[in-house]
């Protein structure tokens, strides 16, 4: 079956299932070209939330599926490859979490959404990388814990007068991007702006002239004059930003920005798992409960 055939199959059974599909931005471009909602992690289920179809197929990681379940027990929530992990989520573990809690009593917690259900349960607020300069400061507490990115914990800390306490986990795509990526392309193209997400390093936001989620960087690269950008995160974005932007170049900071969990999804994973209603993700009650607090608390600041 060619590519074009299994997306076409792929729309009939959503139809006929009353079913969605999400897909995030580092998506292959074919996934995300059949997807009904494209987006970064929260945003997809929270748009998916306000839907009323039966099933969401989320072309994602399994920390997405989660979310999207947590918001949406009603609905059957299918990830179409079940060991599509996150790296950067199992950098902590709620049992790790609880003892860091115990080290610091007085500290709120924050948890980044790229991070499992269970840790959701045990923190006091979540936050996304576009808001999480006002969770934090929004929060009475002066000490935060701010799991389980380090480097967007660090890129944080720079927006506040609070005490960031930041988790030692990262994001292996953003992390191995290095200051010396971002001279060799810059020298190679002078006149391109830099935008880079906050899961990168230190050394890397200091020579951006632009830090942001991956949506954000989607809509800088529409509003900017250059006519060149330089992208520091995952290649999968690539395909939006040449689809919205087909006058303007687009040049990777590094070549090896490839999630391989993202990347295991095929459409064909996609058929199977819908049309078997396979890989079927839940969380308990007694942590959905929980998690989902740390989530409305967050909406609610934003």
């Amino acid at each position: 079956m060619t590519p074009s055939e299994m997306q076409k199959e792929i729309r009939a059974l959503l139809k006929e299932k009353n079913a969605i599909l999400l897909a995030h931005y580092y998506q292959s471009g074919e996934i995300q070209d059949t997807a009904d909602i494209l987006g970064d992690s929260l945003a997809l289920s929270m748009e998916a939330a306000k839907t009323d179809a039966d099933i969401i197929v989320f072309a994602g990681v399994r920390f997405m599926a989660e979310s999207a379940y947590i918001l949406s027990p009603e609905k059957a929530v299918l990830l179409p490859v079940p060991d599509a992990g996150c790296p950067l989520a199992d950098k902590i573990t709620a049992a790790e979490l609880m003892e860091e809690k115990k080290t610091y009593p007085g500290a709120a917690v924050v948890t980044y959404v790229n991070s499992s259900a269970q840790t959701k349960a045990e923190s006091d607020i979540c936050c996304t990388s576009s808001n999480a300069v006002k969770i934090v400061n929004s929060l009475d507490a002066d000490q935060v814990l701010m799991v389980p990115d380090g480097n967007l914990a660090r890129y944080t800390a720079r927006f506040t007068s609070k005490t960031i306490i930041p988790w030692k986990g990262f994001c292996y795509v953003h992390d191995q991007l290095s200051a010396d990526d971002i001279g060799k392309v810059k020298s190679e193209h002078p006149d391109a702006p830099v935008a880079v997400h906050p899961e990168c390093r230190t050394t890397v936001i200091d020579m951006a002239d632009f830090v942001g989620s991956t949506a954000a960087i989607i809509d800088f690269a529409r509003k900017t004059t250059a006519r060149e950008v330089i992208i520091g995160t995952e290649l999968g974005i690539m395909h939006q930003l040449k689809k919205l932007n087909p006058e303007k170049t687009f040049i990777p900071a590094s070549k090896n920005l490839i999630c391989r969990d993202m990347r295991k999804i095929g459409l064909r994973d996609i058929l199977v798992s819908l049309k078997e209603m396979k890989h079927i993700v839940t969380v308990p009650e007694d942590v959905r409960a929980p998690a989902y607090k740390a989530l409305e608390r967050m909406l609610a600041v934003s």
